[in-house]
């Protein structure tokens, strides 16, 4: 299918935000179009009876008597009592008048499969169909759609191919492709997903997914959302309804393909140098607890963790597995996702020494040493399971990964043997119920669950992570919304809290920097003293009230980067240093073509402390956008930085500092000078109030550098860029 964008902001004039809840769950359809001879018409039919619908069937064709057995209509004005739910299955040009029959019998809901629509670039033609479908008051999923699959009560108003015995579950998806949809409903069933409701979205031209997901977070059958997004135009929308599915306790993952538009960033300023598009779109996905995948495999096992409802408390890992390579394998992937592997408790570590084989190494993770061919039970379970409950009651470890299932056979086996399988399924579902942590069964690879294994995993409610590659990444997401949730529980209310006054300067383009430091004055911002001067003479002066040694710079609108052009001077000690300097640096401004010169400004030199960087830039899609690195030469160069959207809190700042690779700087490295983290994180948060205050006319807001020494805090040069 075709791309649109995804979250759109609401215009003038656009439908009525619409209630989806009876949208996509019709008790009776119209399949207008429908045929025994076409594809999408054949399909449909098809999969409503895959889906078990037992509600009204109403085939529209002015060609047919009945079709698959059920007796036909001519036209949608010949329905004797609306349907919930028009399939529009007929070609473009048609569409227009199918929604006026549907007006016209009382008709509120459709599904309009057609192309040639805003995806092609006929823009008038889907806006002369959002028109049409505000003026009837019809809710229309599409164009260029081929429909959605509710399989939590089995309606299917969707015209691909849907893989038999799909499982019911409270995973729900939300993308535009149809073929990935269909691949999306296979991997499903391949892993033992269960799925609640499956939506595409085509164009958008009603609903668009914000409208879907905020839906979905108020569905009592969806615990999970799974996403498939190109670019995010509302993202400030799509942050909100993430807090909100947060908070609520519901998983969002995404898989987000392709890079978002560039958009349009101010030349002058570094941020957005070293806060690309994909930069932010994963910083804004982490802030609000969403966990982004890159994969469609990765995207249906993640889902299916969270919506097994473990709980996994924290990041530290206990591993069980028979395979003394799989070992190394989760210890790497563990590494690349924050999980630890504790060293196992003194009693943990007897307890397994005299149940392994005395040749078995006991650590984590832990390889059994083919226990399971040396001991017997004497119960349904096998001896890894009574390794695995061992280390669940290890107090130095939040969950237990368990690759226990390799032996599972995939087809059905013999009677005794299938009894044995399913009585010990059966003993590790009442495992994991009484485990005081959580125990997440995991498979060696991403293989297919074989029909005999996937029977017995669902009559026990055990849900198989498809693989250490894609389990350990799925539990690293899982660890991380925890965390998040916990956070969003605690801090609740940053997003909402009330925007600073907004700022009165109306200048557009760059900012001189006397003018800059005006709003930072009045945001509290804490600066460095500064005196404009006309001449050498008054040059001296300042400097000799403001204390040498003194730096000068020239200060102009139109000179973002004074050293490119050598307006700048250091370290002047003396009168005659500063008339030199001050008539090389006015010079240096006067020969730029176009450079309105206000003055020069003249500031104290501050002795070596460490210097800080903190700009905030408009992402095109996420709204204002921090960033915080180390300063001076070193932000460009290192680009070592923290991103987040904002707001947000003073605590969240000093979060994002202790996470630069450059932190232990910070902490005065090698004998270096310090930083009071706590005052720098102050006078960023205050910068980003002063960056806020400019409303929609950010463009890009910069301390470069913020300068730290122990309890000192300045900012020693600002720059600032409005439409």
């Amino acid at each position: 299918m075709s791309t649109q964008a995804f979250f759109q902001s609401d215009s003038v004039g656009r439908h009525p935000k619409p209630s989806l809840s009876h949208f996509f769950s019709p008790r009776s359809i119209a399949v207008v179009g429908a045929s025994e001879t076409s594809y999408w018409g054949r399909n449909i039919f098809r999969n409503l009876k895959a889906t078990g619908f037992d509600g009204r069937i109403v085939p529209v064709n002015p060609k047919r008597a009945t079709i698959f057995g059920l007796s036909c209509i001519p036209t949608l004005r010949d329905l004797k009592e609306p349907v919930d739910l028009v399939y529009v299955a007929t070609p473009t040009d048609t569409v227009a008048s199918v929604l006026d029959d549907a007006a016209s019998v009382g008709i509120r809901h459709a599904v309009i499969i057609a192309a040639g629509f805003g995806e092609t670039g006929a823009h008038d033609r889907q806006r002369e169909l959002e028109e049409k479908a505000a003026s009837h008051g019809i809710t229309i999923l599409g164009p260029n759609c081929p429909g959605f699959v509710n399989i939590a009560a089995g309606v299917s108003a969707y015209g691909q191919e849907i893989p038999s015995d799909m499982k019911s579950g409270n995973v729900s998806v939300v993308l535009q492709s149809g073929a990935l949809a269909t691949v999306i409903m296979k991997l499903a069933r391949t892993h033992g997903v269960g799925l609640s409701k499956l939506i595409c979205m085509g164009n958008e031209a009603v609903v668009d997914t914000a409208d879907v997901i905020e839906y979905l977070i108020s569905d009592s059958e969806t615990r999970v959302i799974a996403m498939f997004a190109e670019q995010f135009r509302d993202g400030r929308r799509f942050l909100d309804l993430a807090r909100q599915a947060l908070r609520a306790g519901k998983a969002i993952v995404v898989l987000k393909a392709g890079r978002t538009p560039e958009g349009q960033k101010a030349a002058l300023a570094h941020t957005g140098a070293v806060a690309g598009d994909e930069a932010v779109v994963d910083a804004a996905l982490r802030q609000v607890g969403v966990a982004r995948v890159r994969s469609l495999e990765e995207l249906l096992i993640t889902a299916g963790l969270f919506a097994s409802g473990v709980h996994l408390k924290g990041p530290r890992m206990g591993a069980v597995t028979a395979s003394g390579g799989a070992c190394d394998i989760i210890a790497d992937r563990a590494s690349d996702e924050g999980l630890e592997l504790p060293a196992f408790s003194a009693d943990t570590r007897k307890a397994l020494a005299d149940y392994l084989p005395n040749f078995a190494t006991v650590q984590n993770p832990l390889d059994t040493a083919a226990v399971d061919t040396l001991r017997e039970t004497g119960t349904a379970a096998v001896p890894m399971d009574v390794v695995a409950e061992i280390v669940s009651r290890d107090p130095n470890v939040d969950f237990v990964l368990f690759l226990g299932f390799n032996v599972v056979p995939q087809t059905p086996p013999e009677e005794l043997e299938a009894q044995r399988q399913a009585d010990r399924m059966a003993h590790v579902r009442a495992m994991l119920d009484s485990s005081p942590i959580a125990i997440v069964p995991v498979s060696l690879s991403c293989m297919e669950v074989g029909p005999f294994a996937r029977e017995i995993y669902e009559a026990n409610r055990i849900f198989m992570l498809g693989g250490i590659e894609f389990g350990i990444t799925a539990v690293g997401h899982c660890v991380r919304w925890h965390k998040a949730r916990d956070a969003a529980l605690v801090h609740a209310g940053i997003e909402a809290s009330a925007p600073p006054a907004a700022a009165t300067s109306t200048r557009k383009g760059p900012w001189s920097e006397h003018t800059a430091r005006k709003l930072l004055e009045t945001s509290g911002v804490p600066l460095v003293p500064a005196e404009l001067v006309m001449s050498a003479q008054d040059a001296v002066a300042a400097a000799e009230r403001l204390g040498y040694p003194v730096v000068i710079k020239i200060c102009a609108a139109e000179i973002a980067h004074k050293s490119d052009i050598g307006g700048v001077a250091l370290n002047l000690q003396t009168a005659d240093a500063v008339c030199d300097a001050y008539e090389r640096v006015a010079k240096a401004g006067r020969g730029v073509d176009g450079a309105n010169v206000e003055g020069v400004l003249v500031s104290p030199m501050r002795p070596r402390g460490v210097e800080l960087f903190a700009g905030v830039t408009m992402d095109p899609s996420f709204g204002p956008t921090l960033a915080v690195g180390l300063g001076g030469i070193w932000i460009e160069t290192l680009k070592d930085v923290s991103l987040r959207v904002l707001p947000v809190s003073q605590d969240e700042i000093e979060t994002m500092l202790l996470s630069l690779r450059a932190s232990p700087l910070l902490n005065g490295a090698r004998g270096g000078p310090k930083v009071d983290i706590a005052k720098a994180a102050a006078a960023i948060h205050r910068i980003t109030e002063a960056s806020l205050s400019l409303g929609d006319r950010l463009l890009a807001f910069e301390i470069n550098p913020l300068w730290c020494l122990e309890d000192k805090v300045e900012a020693l040069d600002v720059l600032i860029v409005t439409e």
